[in-house]
């Protein structure tokens, strides 16, 4: 197991009803931006619940993050935020409201003379601007950790963006909003937490035993609720493993004393870019060319998570990695997600040179838990994803 620092400060008020424990959390005589989405909140009850909780708080509101957060609405809201003198930020809304407002925590506060450094030359942000979440959506974890992924529509770029300074001061949990979110939505958000965890696990074995049970179950949970979740919304046993499940994904756990890869992210973030897909089906899309491109590097996972979680015990090491690799893409398939790019565009042809270009213009050498996934590799992989 390698060394590690481990500390996550977000408080996490999980459960029914709990939406009105958020006049407790936000700081007396605050005066709160509230920001959220397209306006879903506004059919499903949670606004209600969160203007009443915020009744003895000046409140402002910005609306229209989309569903990959725009800097240029950002930049917008930014405005805002000085104008208006607001002292916390309150994101209403899922990975998307919440990764823009990380961004507007690092912007306030920001001492350079273009935000867009931020994102471009990965600034780590150390200090940021109060915030707090009160999630509706479950995918991306971002409710409980320091990251954030923001895309600039006019260069048509998506980069990711962190620092210690940018977890949550609090978030809010309830599964009964699942209810709600229609089944696209669910869908991703399930092959997305999916993803987060293979991400910090589908690498090499560094004897770290309790970090991978940590990771296993997390895969099983999300197997085991995916079909009942689908099925029923409003089931909310479901919908409460299935939320703490995607919290659990990327808070920071299971990614301490082990090798992570993010190399199947760092691909699908320039599907999301160039043609608009949504972020977990781009995982989708990338994740079977990847394992089976660098499969003699991790085959040993492979095999191991093709026994523990899929139940697959004959053959030799290969031939059960191989079989893992098809189920993950199974599963996929099970939620109603495409898995090869030509489903999404006709448009796909060159995908994987430009692709491979734009890394090498950053100068990303190698990719990966072993830093081998040259932008060669990258280009075969795409390709493959085809």
């Amino acid at each position: 197991m390698n060394n590690f620092d481990f500390q996550n400060p977000t408080k996490i008020i999980f459960g029914k009803g709990e939406i009105s424990k958020l006049t407790n959390e936000i700081p007396k005589n605050a005066k709160v931006l509230m920001l959220y989405g397209g306006g879903s909140i506004k059919k499903n009850g949670i606004y209600e619940q969160v203007i009443k909780a915020l009744q003895n708080f000046e409140v402002v509101e910005f609306g229209g993050i989309p569903a990959n957060p725009e800097y240029a609405v950002l930049m917008d809201a930014l405005e805002v935020i000085k104008k208006e003198k607001i002292t916390f930020l309150l994101a209403v809304g899922g990975g998307s409201v919440i990764d823009g407002t990380k961004f507007l925590s690092a912007a306030a506060l920001y001492k350079g003379e273009n935000p867009w450094n931020i994102l471009k030359n990965n600034e780590r942000t150390f200090k940021g601007f109060p915030f707090g979440t009160v999630l509706t959506l479950p995918a991306t974890g971002s409710e409980m950790n320091s990251g954030a992924v923001i895309t600039r529509k006019e260069t048509k770029e998506k980069f990711a963006m962190g620092g210690p300074g940018l977890f949550p001061q609090f978030s809010i949990l309830d599964p009964q909003v699942v209810a709600s979110i229609p089944q696209r939505q669910i869908a991703n958000g399930l092959a997305d937490s999916f993803t987060h965890v293979l991400e910090q696990y589908m690498t090499y074995p560094a004897h770290a035993n309790l970090q991978d049970r940590f990771a296993e179950s997390i895969l099983q949970t999300i197997i085991e609720v995916a079909p009942k979740i689908m099925k029923n919304p409003a089931n909310y046993d479901a919908a409460a493993n299935f939320m703490w499940s995607c919290t659990m994904a990327l808070n920071g756990l299971i990614q301490k004393g082990v090798p992570s890869d993010w190399a199947v992210h760092m691909m699908g973030h320039e599907l999301t870019a160039l043609f608009g897909i949504d972020h977990a089906r781009t995982l989708a899309i990338i994740a079977e060319s990847h394992y089976k491109y660098n499969l003699e590097d991790k085959k040993e996972k492979l095999a191991q998570y093709a026994a523990r979680v899929w139940n697959i015990t004959g053959g030799s090491v290969e031939e059960k990695a191989m079989e893992g690799i098809k189920k993950t893409t199974a599963f996929f398939q099970s939620l109603g997600i495409k898995t090869t790019l030509s489903e999404y565009t006709d448009d796909y042809k060159g995908t994987a040179q430009l692709i491979s270009k734009r890394f090498e213009e950053r100068g990303w050498k190698g990719l990966g838990e072993r830093g081998k996934v040259t932008p060669t590799d990258v280009e075969k992989i795409v390709e493959m994803a085809y």
